[in-house]
């Protein structure tokens, strides 16, 4: 059976073209994994910008 990862990257990316640092990485995580997600998938970037 395939199980769901959840791509949080264009998480960080909305969160890069606004002030305030919002939305949250971290609270996106959460409620995916709160929802019942089995897993998360994060594409670090070398300049550290996600």
């Amino acid at each position: 059976m395939v199980k769901l990862s959840v791509n949080v990257n264009k998480v960080a990316t909305i969160r890069n073209s606004r002030a305030g640092g919002v939305p949250s990485v971290l609270d996106a995580v959460r409620t995916c994994i709160d929802a019942g997600a089995p897993g998360i998938t994060v594409h670090p970037r070398a300049d550290e910008r996600h």
